[in-house]
């Protein structure tokens, strides 16, 4: 990747003209990751179509000043929402008196379903969420935020889902909401919902599917014949289920949907006021403006592709995920994680005699990065190792053959090279560093001496991110990664400013 252009201190004394502003914008996209062209296999979900691009943009930009926040005054807003929501209560074998919302994205329909349940059991004191260790963060953050505990269910080793058994040891009279994945996002794997569900209904406790990452693409493989376990809304004990219109529904970001199965676990997540002088406030989502633009870029987009059109889509990202899947496969030394059951994967080096990787998967990931691919580096967990992951799109259609013949190279380029080499003493350092008193330890001052030490001071204060950087983050205690990650970014979003009495500050005067 190039180096970001130089920052502009402060708000400019004199506008520039559009073309300017624009060359600056496109300037500063040159140290990105392409987000186009089908080498990127994490973040952006790339349909590869040029004409559906233009049509998301107009519908878009026709929207943009279009305040979502009162359907009353705009209309167009609840008809919009109205229609995407039915075509995926349908897609998702809803019963009749379902209903749901259209969200800012998967973390917003993840903490309004915890909402939901919390509101909807006002009979408990602190609530408790059952999550598998495979969940989304979305969740945790979620009952963090509601005053929920997290109660963390353990993987299977073999299929890296939970088990409905230990998701039943894990209930209690005080939990208000159990989770289940569809997929998963770490390693793409479908956890058992049906038995899940039915283990909830004999405690009484409501489960939720996060379907964001792989619902659409399980119904796309359920709708062309493959067996594909039952997993949505006609699952009975299924209260919630969300799915992000933004990944494989191939809408702009930013665009998710949480359905529910009745209207009164909707009104639960929502917020309502009347102690003030002003407008009604009813908020069907956290935000209360909001613009209209990636709503209506979902319904333009259903609209044009329809049922054939996303058939076509998810058949060519299903074609692509089984030529990578192979690759890894047939690549001497990894291993598929699990069993994929959507668009995503993740394999892992393969280990020796006393379960130790052979190599350090991220170096592969490395050696793709340098030969312009991206795959997502993911820390072990529990009983997930370390692995790279995929998040196949339709534009790796065209690309797949590529990049699964660099690398099946690349790991044989790793395995063939000298080890990663860590600087012993930090990590005999960083191996005993454990638990929230430790964490305390990681101070911006602290931290600058790790990076020191570590090699992995870039310029501008930036942070180098490569294989070395995950390895050492894998060596770390749980609160202590946290607290080494949220320093990272409190070094990354560093605000620019004008230096006093030049011609950028006016004293906060535009």
């Amino acid at each position: 990747m190039t180096s970001p252009p130089a920052q502009s201190p402060g708000l400019p004394a004199t506008g520039s003209s559009p073309d300017a502003v624009l060359a600056a914008l496109e300037a500063l996209r040159g140290a990105d990751v392409p987000h186009e062209g089908g080498r990127l296999f994490a973040y952006v979900f790339e349909h590869g179509d040029a004409e559906l691009a233009k049509l998301q943009h107009a519908a878009w930009a026709a929207f943009g000043a279009v305040n979502a926040l009162d359907p009353t005054a705009f209309p167009s807003v609840a008809t919009m929402e109205n229609e995407v929501v039915g075509a995926l209560l349908d897609v998702f074998a809803a019963p009749p008196d379902a209903v749901g919302t259209f969200t800012s994205g998967g973390t917003e329909t993840c903490l309004l379903a915890v909402k939901s349940a919390r509101d909807s059991r006002p009979d408990v004191p602190r609530g408790q969420l059952v999550l598998p260790e495979s969940g989304h963060p979305a969740f945790v953050k979620a009952a963090e935020w509601l005053g929920l505990d997290v109660v963390p269910v353990p993987l299977d080793p073999v299929t890296l889902a939970p088990t409905a058994d230990d998701v039943a040891a894990a209930l209690t009279d005080s939990t208000v909401l159990a989770v289940a994945s569809a997929v998963s996002y770490p390693h793409g794997v479908l956890d058992p919902v049906a038995e899940i569900a039915a283990a909830c209904r004999e405690r009484g406790v409501p489960l939720h599917v996060d379907a964001c990452i792989g619902g659409l693409v399980l119904a796309a493989r359920r709708d062309r014949g493959d067996d594909v376990p039952p997993f949505d809304l006609s699952v009975p004990g299924v209260v919630s289920l969300g799915v992000d219109l933004h990944k494989y529904g191939y809408t702009p970001k930013p665009a998710s949907a949480l359905l529910f199965a009745g209207r009164d676990r909707r009104r639960a997540s929502w917020f309502g006021y009347g102690r003030w002088g002003g407008y009604p406030i009813v908020n069907t989502t956290v935000q209360s403006t909001k613009s209209a633009g990636p709503l209506a870029a979902a319904w333009a987009t259903f609209r044009h592709l329809g049922r054939d059109g996303y058939r076509e889509l998810h058949g060519r990202q299903l074609a692509a995920t089984e030529v990578l899947r192979r690759a890894v496969e047939s690549a001497d030394g990894v291993h598929v994680l699990g069993e994929p059951a959507a668009s995503l994967l993740a394999f892992a080096a393969d280990t020796d005699a006393v379960g130790q990787p052979l190599f350090d998967v991220g170096a592969v990931g490395d050696v793709l990065r340098d030969r312009g691919w991206y795959l997502q580096a993911q820390l072990g967990y529990g009983l997930a190792p370390p692995s790279l992951h995929l998040t196949v799109d339709a534009a790796a259609a065209g690309t797949a053959d590529a990049l699964a013949a660099d690398l099946v190279a690349a790991v044989a380029e790793v395995r063939a090279g000298e080890p990663l080499e860590l600087p012993r003493d930090l990590v005999a350092l960083l191996g005993g560093l454990s638990g929230a008193d430790a964490a305390q330890l990681i101070t911006p001052e602290t931290f600058d001496e790790l990076l020191a030490a570590a090699g992995l001071g870039g310029p501008d204060g930036r942070v180098v991110v490569d294989a070395r950087a995950n390895a050492l983050l894998q060596l770390l205690d749980a609160d202590v990664r946290r607290a080494v990650v949220t320093l990272v970014a409190d070094r990354l979003f560093t605000p620019v400013r004008a230096a006093p009495g030049s011609a950028g500050d006016r004293g906060g005067q535009p």
